[in-house]
């Protein structure tokens, strides 16, 4: 058998497996940690189900490119020698050490280094909107429905109709998901597929996955378990719908690929500090009267956030950097605020500051280790480090 045939396959493999394994906590953690009554092929076969159907609906809609034409401008590599296997293997060890890289900037980069840039943008103004959009939300949906989600339980007809809902939005999560996440899988096989390719590579992604919900999502699920009530099936369905949305916008924005994780985590940062915010002066309700500067400082930036907000989805894929830093700007600006806002009283947000630049930390570890990559992989394929970004 050919060589290159051999690691073409291998590397799917390993991508296949790193990719679902760490992105896991995006689309299914959610899902697994407020299903964990359920047996664990019972929840597979529902994500299996969505999968084969995303899978298969690409593949006859885009005359065999699986990655809904996100892998248009990355040209197939015909003569795949050994170093396009780091990237998945690396994206692995992270994994099992529970760090969530992000795996587009790991495996695609390798492909396309001169996209890297264009990747890390549309990824900020990722983690910028989702960060945003749900810091205003979850203000009004933990002052309407959280705190009654965390101070009561469900009843059994509840629960039935939760759980409805919940697999639901997952269902419509997994798939955006999946739309976004193929290119990073099916960037080592060709731009486009044989039915006996397809039929393989679909057995191989639903071994990975069945290997994924036996294990329960592995370390990399504690970044889910440590937010706040995120195991109630209530707020999960609530986590999973919002963030189905946003994937839903960016996939009509561009064929651009990003990092979903990076997606995740701003939305993920944003409601951790709506939730907390709204509960801590709901304790401390005296912190609005001695930190006044605070509060109207904070209302003014909502209102800012939701006209930048506004002007992102209006002008689409024609958003460029600058718009993306102001959003990034007053994306850390509000968080800022609400800290100080709360600060006067014994309880501040100091803990939910602590766990989301954690969480900053190691993706953006992912992203320079990314990097570090590329150069390797450019000096053993071609000898040199130069002329990295010419792609």
């Amino acid at each position: 058998m050919d060589v290159s045939l051999i690691i073409m396959w291998t590397g799917f493999i390993l991508a296949g497996y790193a990719v679902v394994g760490n992105d896991s906590i995006q689309t299914l953690g959610t899902f697994l940690s407020s299903n964990e009554d359920k047996k664990w092929y019972v929840l597979w076969a529902f994500a299996g189900s969505i999968l084969a159907v995303t899978l298969l609906y690409g593949w006859s809609e885009y005359d065999g490119d699986v990655s809904y034409g996100r892998l248009e401008s990355y040209a197939y590599v015909e003569d795949m020698g050994w170093p396009y296997l780091l990237p998945p293997l690396v994206l692995m060890l992270l994994t099992r050490t529970g760090i969530p890289v992000s795996t587009s900037f790991l495996i695609l980069t390798f492909f396309k280094p001169a996209g890297l840039f264009d990747m890390t943008m549309k990824s900020i103004l990722g983690y910028a909107l989702a960060f945003c959009a749900a810091i205003i939300v979850w203000q009004l949906v933990t002052r309407w429905l959280d705190k009654r989600f965390i101070n009561t339980e469900m009843s059994q007809s509840s629960l039935r109709t939760w759980t409805i809902l919940q697999w639901a939005s997952t269902g419509f999560l997994w798939g955006q998901w999946l739309i976004q996440d193929f290119a990073n899988i099916f960037v080592y096989l060709p731009r486009s597929l044989h039915l006996s390719e397809i039929i393989i590579s679909l057995v191989i992604l639903l071994t990975m996955l069945a290997i994924i919900f036996y294990s329960k999502g592995g370390n990399i699920q504690k970044i889910v378990k440590a937010k706040t009530n995120t195991t109630d099936i209530r707020s999960a369905t609530f986590i999973d719908f919002f963030y189905g949305i946003i994937l839903l916008f960016f996939k009509e924005f561009s064929n651009v690929p990003m990092s979903t994780t990076w997606v995740f985590l701003g939305l993920l940062a944003g409601r951790e500090i709506a939730i907390r915010y709204r509960l801590e002066l709901d304790e401390e309700p005296t912190d609005r009267g001695r930190a006044p500067v605070a509060y109207y400082l904070g209302m003014t930036l909502n209102v800012v956030l939701l006209i930048l907000i506004g002007y992102v989805v209006y002008l689409r894929d024609a958003v460029d950097n600058l718009v993306i830093i102001i959003m990034a700007v007053a994306m850390v600006a509000r968080a800022a605020v609400a800290y100080y806002e709360t600060a006067p009283g014994k309880k501040t947000l100091g803990a939910a500051f602590r766990n989301i630049f954690s969480d900053l930390g190691k993706v953006t570890f992912g992203l320079l280790v990314s990097i570090a990559l590329v150069y390797v992989m450019r000096y053993l394929t071609t000898g040199t480090f130069m002329e990295i970004t010419g792609g």
